[in-house]
């Protein structure tokens, strides 16, 4: 048995959510696909896939062995595409996540530059507020925001985000500028529901940080319409300084209490951690730092 291409074949299968599909998408016999399957799960001693009439499903050793066949295929095809001198030109597949505003402000830029330079790779973004996992969602790399748990992942230091507060100059011009976090209780406030503490506010203090309670005169579940609400002079909001970016730079919103905030978030590109970081994956984490350090605002 040819194990390599038999993992190919599983992958394949897994991939396309059938035994035929994936004949058809390897150009073999559906017999084919169905005896290399047979002869890989009888190799293993385990079964990888419950097949019913209906549909495939991973075991639980299935799953894991579906993780460790893509990373082998794809060590090995990098093996062989550096071996005959195509690492100059990286080609391939790309997977790529980041939380949404983000990704549509930040990371989209980068991926339509960086497409125009690498004609070869192709690129799925994924911009979702969840954290996927890496190997389980087959995701090459992720954009997170804040203090990552240890793991054996390996991650990329591209910038920082602070969480601000900020009010229109209308609204303080008509209730005036807080200049102290306990000012806070007496102005009207739009709170974002995207950020941990709503009803309280946290900020940094002189020896440990001190927690405002405010008054939500409006709350809101978008972190856009929080911004909006602001400009139109509902109250004092507090977001993410990227979210607010645009809005501070036309002027339309003023960031407030600079002096109290709390540390900022690291923002990090985060990848699994490979023996042979795959070309297209290294070309688009050299192509991609640089530019989301500069365009990060501070």
């Amino acid at each position: 048995m040819d194990r390599l291409e038999a993992m190919a074949v599983f992958v394949a299968v897994v991939d396309a959510g059938s035994l035929s599909g994936a004949g058809r998408g390897l150009g073999i016999p559906l017999a084919t696909v169905s005896r290399k399957l047979t002869d890989l799960e009888e190799h293993l001693n385990t079964r990888l896939l419950t097949r019913t009439t209906r549909q495939l499903t991973l075991t639980d050793a299935g799953r894991s062995y579906l993780a460790a066949c893509r990373r082998i295929l794809e060590e090995v095809g990098e093996a062989e595409r550096s071996a005959s001198g195509e690492y100059q030109a990286p080609k391939g597949d790309l997977v790529i996540t980041a939380p949404i505003v983000f990704g549509r402000l930040h990371v989209l830029p980068v991926v339509t530059q960086f497409l125009r330079a690498y004609p070869e790779i192709d690129i799925k973004l994924v911009l979702a507020d969840r954290v996927m996992h890496l190997l389980e969602d087959h995701v090459d790399v992720a954009v997170r925001i804040g203090v990552l748990p240890d793991s054996a992942l390996v991650v990329k230091k591209v910038g920082e985000i602070r969480e601000v507060v900020c009010a229109s100059p209308a609204y303080l011009a008509a209730h005036g500028r807080p200049l102290s976090p306990a000012d806070l209780t007496a102005h009207q406030c739009v709170t974002f529901e995207g950020l941990p503490e709503v009803r309280t506010w946290t900020f940094a203090g002189a020896k440990a940080n001190v927690s405002v309670l405010i008054h939500a005169r409006l709350s809101i579940t978008t972190a856009e319409a929080a911004i909006d609400a602001a400009i139109a002079g509902v109250g004092v909001t507090r977001v993410l300084s990227y979210q607010a970016a645009a809005a501070v730079a036309a002027g339309k919103l003023e960031i407030l209490l600079q002096d109290f905030e709390l540390e900022p978030s690291p923002v990090h590109l985060v990848y699994a951690e490979q023996r042979l970081l795959p070309l297209k994956l290294r070309a688009f984490l050299d192509f991609a730092a640089p530019r989301l350090r500069e365009s990060i605002p501070q």
